[in-house]
């Protein structure tokens, strides 16, 4: 027993009492404009199409798109990322579709920028792999790898033809060595310097990509663990962020998010750019399958996710759930 009053003297329940309590001492707090919102556009639909992995998610019309930005932008929603979704048939062992001024991807940016113009930050994915007839991220060489340098030449002219149509972030996710350095070549060399780089820094080959692969059609063969990074290494991230930064990138992102706030935290503590982290599609899915079993409280689950991404140290957080979750904190304000 203590001999300096009741024990014990020092009690960190009281700062947990009541509602009003915990919310004045909160270290940490979700705000709709930490959120970016991704969103899939399928090229030749009338009516958008569900995503049976991804529950609430679609592939969007044109229409339909520019109407989820409208409400991302009403929800206080910072940015909205957009992946195209070509017709297979406009698909082949180049991506020419990704790199066409009318392809899918660029008409979607166009309209999206039409609707909110700057009130919403349009952030394109900018990579092959939705457009290839082989689903890789690149373009391949006789022996069926990707080569990088090839690669990078065909990123240029995609970062050229997303900022013509009018995009404020590209997002290069393909894991090519260099891609940044030539990307932001590219923009400044042909006027669109403003244009800014969401490097995909530490892009893990994961299995928690699974629904998004239905999300964009992919006709990915075989896998991409000879560019995406191996989830046994740690140290190598911040050699690729090392690499990014000295090459130009704007922001950084890690991604997955959920199994990776080990890199996110490690990131986050070596950089002085915002910090992006990717609540992946495999995320997603898991927590709205366990919710609808009733295993879990769904908004919780969901809030304590992205709280936790933001401890450790994202500062903008791509989810799904950006539109939704964003009126809910509204709700509570």
């Amino acid at each position: 027993m203590s001999t300096y009053g009741s024990f014990p003297g020092s009690r960190p329940r009281r700062l947990r009492t009541t509602p009003a309590m915990r919310r004045m001492v909160a270290e940490y707090r979700l705000h709709p404009s930490d959120l970016i919102l991704p969103a899939f556009v399928r090229e030749g639909i009338s009516e958008p199409l569900a995503i049976s992995a991804m529950p609430g998610v679609v592939q969007h019309t044109r229409d339909t798109l520019r109407k989820a930005a409208v409400e991302a932008v009403e929800a206080g929603v910072s940015g909205i990322m957009l992946f195209g979704v070509p017709a297979d048939e406009n698909k082949d062992a180049r991506g020419t579709a990704g790199t066409e001024p009318d392809g899918i991807l660029q008409v979607a940016i166009r309209d999206v920028k039409a609707e909110v113009g700057d009130d919403l930050v349009i952030m394109s994915d900018l990579c092959l792999d939705e457009y290839t007839d082989h689903g890789h991220c690149g373009v391949l060489d006789e022996h069926g790898r990707v080569d990088n340098d090839a690669t990078l030449e065909r990123y240029a002219e995609m970062a050229q033809v997303q900022a013509d149509a009018g995009v404020h972030v590209v997002g290069p996710s393909g894991m090519m060595d260099g891609q940044v350095g030539v990307i932001r070549d590219a923009l400044d060399e042909t006027g669109h310097e403003d244009v800014s780089i969401l490097a995909y820094t530490a892009k893990y080959s994961s299995a928690f990509y699974g629904p998004f692969r239905e999300a964009v059609a992919s006709s990915l063969q075989g896998d991409r663990k000879s560019y995406q990074q191996d989830p046994a290494n740690a140290r190598e991230s911040l050699r690729e962020l090392a690499l990014d930064l000295e090459e130009g990138a704007d922001m950084v992102m890690v991604k997955p998010a959920g199994p990776y706030l080990d890199i996110l935290y490690r990131v986050a503590q070596a950089v002085d750019v915002p910090v992006a982290a990717y609540q992946i599609s495999g995320e997603f899915a898991m927590i709205e399958a366990a919710a609808e079993k009733g295993w879990i409280e769904r908004e919780r689950a969901i809030l304590e996710t992205l709280l936790g991404i933001k401890r450790a140290g994202a500062d903008t957080i791509l989810t799904y759930w950006a539109t939704e979750v964003a009126g809910w904190l509204n709700a509570e304000r």
